[in-house]
């Protein structure tokens, strides 16, 4: 079996080659560094080149999570003003995250597993008060609750899910939609502000229109 995995990486195109030792370094790192440093890192677990980790003490990767390149993922603790955080950055098993993506945790964000996420999609939990008067937004302080995807949905392109949004499982989100709410399962959501067009009806076993 090893013999063969050898004679059939110096066979392949010098493309896959160069495919197999990029996931071959990214799987040592995290092995290797990645698992040092955050709460935890699941076996199989890829982070390729990511722009920005930050407190990873406070993120959780399941197995075999795959995070494409210029990922930032951002738990924080601290904001002006002494206020302090607890995060919980939770990305569970077999879950797909596009390239360019960030993920901001001020309280609770949870990715359920099997969830695929394509790029450029922005997932946060926290908000930005502008209430007074003169002060600049970056000086007042976060409003933060919870972001919870439920277990196999589609976050397509350019997706901005906001705070306090919980999606049920195998939601599907269509490109550029700005999400914030409560959504039930087996949906498709689309728009900005986002809002459900069809719903699987279990009785039929079809997808309706809403």
């Amino acid at each position: 079996m090893i013999y063969k995995k050898i004679t059939g990486f110096f066979r392949a195109p010098v493309s896959v080659k160069r495919n197999k030792l990029r996931r071959l370094y990214h799987h040592l790192i995290g092995r290797i560094y990645y698992r040092r440093f955050f709460k935890h890192f699941g076996g199989g677990s890829l982070i390729f080149s990511p722009l920005n980790i930050a407190s990873p003490e406070h993120i959780s990767i399941g197995k075999r999570v795959s995070i494409g390149h210029g990922a930032r993922l951002e738990a924080l603790t601290g904001w002006h003003g002494g206020q302090q955080f607890f995060p919980e950055l939770e990305i569970q098993d077999d879950v797909d995250i596009g390239q360019h993506t960030t993920i901001g945790c001020a309280n609770k964000v949870v990715i359920g597993r099997n969830t695929v996420i394509s790029f450029g999609v922005f997932i946060t939990d926290n908000d930005h008060a502008y209430e007074q008067i003169g002060v600049p937004v970056m000086k007042q302080p976060l409003i933060v609750q919870q972001t919870i995807i439920g277990e196999n949905c589609f976050i397509a392109s350019g997706v901005k899910l906001l705070a306090g949004t919980v999606l049920g499982k195998q939601c599907i989100v269509g490109s550029n939609s700005v999400v914030r709410g409560e959504f039930p399962n087996y949906c498709v959501i689309v728009g900005a502000p986002a809002r459900v067009v069809k719903r699987y009806n279990a009785q039929s076993g079809c997808w309706e229109r809403v």
